[in-house]
């Protein structure tokens, strides 16, 4: 007879693969048990275009053999399949390569939190009705159809989810937490033709009552996409570039790759060479605090089990730290610094959460009128970065400086630059939006390449 499917806790899902995995012949193995519940509305030219909703359990199993290691996962929960998993996952590490630098956390390394209490995760407010979710696409599209100039909107959407992870290891450590996310988006047409253009506005946040007013979403994108009605290329040559908020945390997160330890150990990186060296300006700094309240980039504890914390990455312009797991900082010589992330399928490998970069005094307006005349970049496509050397090459769009204000939209031009020298010639706004985990403000950058007409 076959065994019914009814999911176990997922405390004790994960500790049931770990015993399969020690009755396999595991030597070390940790677990993770994913279960979700999500659910999206689309709208479209006032009518519901899509209706979605997912629940289910993903497990994953880590296995080590020495300085082996293998990974499985499945979205079955019986007995039998947990079973298999393990003496695959066993004989799969059997035959991998050697990592001298694997290893499981000690027990003395482990963190003591093994939950999120204090965090505010998960939104104690019931899942909100199907329905519910309909009326805020609509309001953002009826927002959006309403700004004069706006010839279509291309999609309004509402979601809502939860998702509780578990995660166990032969170590000791055993830990959970749930957390949950509520998001409103609409996407705007201006023109007509080849003469269209779009632009969006996007909101979330882990707690319901936090989320910005549905209306106000689908104006903002509205606007946005009339004021794009219109775009050119921009002229070619040296100017500065002001990155807008909306798109600056990625050119922080090119430095965040960079001090990776996964890039450092190889050897591949542009700052591979560089700690305690400047990278930023003087005065400024960039700092990781994982354990910030109702911010989606919270982690309570890594996904090795460690206690994450506040600290340091850039203090006044140098480099004080990597971003390590336990098997990046072997291979360096140092201590993790708790940034292990994972997936059910994949073993940990170094990322940051939760950064925060320096605010100036001025004003995104105040920087514009200082940068004279150059390019306000809103929107990035494509991406050319040489990570070892730090060129950077990528398609943008946003609007011509002319004596410090607005002129026209700009589309289809290329800015490029190295980042080793970009970075160092920032000037920060003081927009940073709070509740982001990548608090980074709009940022004005000197004497880069654009390529336009």
């Amino acid at each position: 007879m076959t065994e019914p499917l009814v999911p176990l806790p997922l405390a004790s899902l994960t500790e049931a693969l770990l015993e399969a995995a020690r009755r396999a012949g595991a030597e070390g193995a940790d677990a993770m048990a994913i279960a979700g519940t999500s659910q999206s509305i689309d709208v479209r030219a006032g009518a519901l275009e899509q209706a979605e909703r997912a629940e289910g359990i993903e497990i994953g199993l880590r296995v080590l053999i020495g300085r082996r290691q293998a990974c499985v996962s499945a979205s079955d929960v019986r007995a039998e399949t947990l079973a298999a998993m393990a003496e695959r996952a066993v004989a799969m590490a059997r035959e991998a390569p050697e990592d001298p630098h694997l290893r499981l956390a000690q027990p003395d390394e482990l963190s003591a939190r093994r939950d999120a209490a204090g965090l505010e995760l998960d939104d104690p407010a019931p899942e909100p009705l199907p329905e519910a979710l309909e009326d805020d696409a609509r309001r953002a599209e009826a927002a959006a159809l309403a700004v004069a100039g706006v010839a279509q909107v291309q999609a309004a959407s509402a979601a809502w989810g939860r998702r509780e992870v578990h995660l166990a290891a032969s170590n000791g450590f055993s830990g959970g937490y749930a957390r949950t996310s509520r998001h409103a988006s609409c996407v705007a047409i201006s023109g007509a033709g080849t003469g269209m253009e779009r632009d969006w506005h996007a909101e979330s946040r882990v707690f319901q009552a936090d989320l910005p007013d549905a209306e106000m979403i689908g104006r903002i994108a509205g606007e946005r996409a009339v004021a794009r009605a219109g775009a050119r290329k921009p002229k070619t040559g040296a100017f500065p570039v002001l990155y807008d908020e909306r798109i600056s945390a990625g050119l922080i997160r090119h430095l965040l790759s960079a001090i990776n330890g996964s890039s450092v150990a190889r050897g591949s990186s542009w700052l591979r060479d560089a700690m305690g060296q400047e990278v930023l300006p003087a005065d400024m700094s960039l700092t990781e605090n994982p354990l910030r309240k109702r911010v989606s980039g919270t982690r309570p504890f890594d996904a090795e089990g460690l206690a994450t914390g506040a600290r340091v990455l850039v203090r006044e312009g140098v480099l004080e730290s990597w971003v390590l797991d336990l098997a990046t900082a072997a291979k360096l010589g140092l201590q993790s610094t708790a940034n292990a992330v994972r997936g059910v399928a994949s073993p940990p490998s170094p990322s940051a959460s939760n950064i925060t970069l320096t605010q100036g005094l001025a004003s995104r307006e105040d920087l514009l009128a200082e940068m004279g005349t150059g390019l306000l970049v809103t929107s990035l496509i494509g991406s050319s970065i040489n990570p070892t050397t730090g060129d950077y090459s990528r398609g943008a769009s946003g609007f011509w400086v002319e004596n410090g204000e607005i002129a026209w939209p700009v589309n289809e031009c290329t800015i490029a630059g190295n980042l080793r020298d970009m970075l160092q010639r920032i000037t920060p706004a003081n927009d940073a939006r709070l509740h982001l985990s990548d608090q980074v403000p709009s940022l004005l950058v000197e004497g880069l390449t654009i390529a336009g007409e």
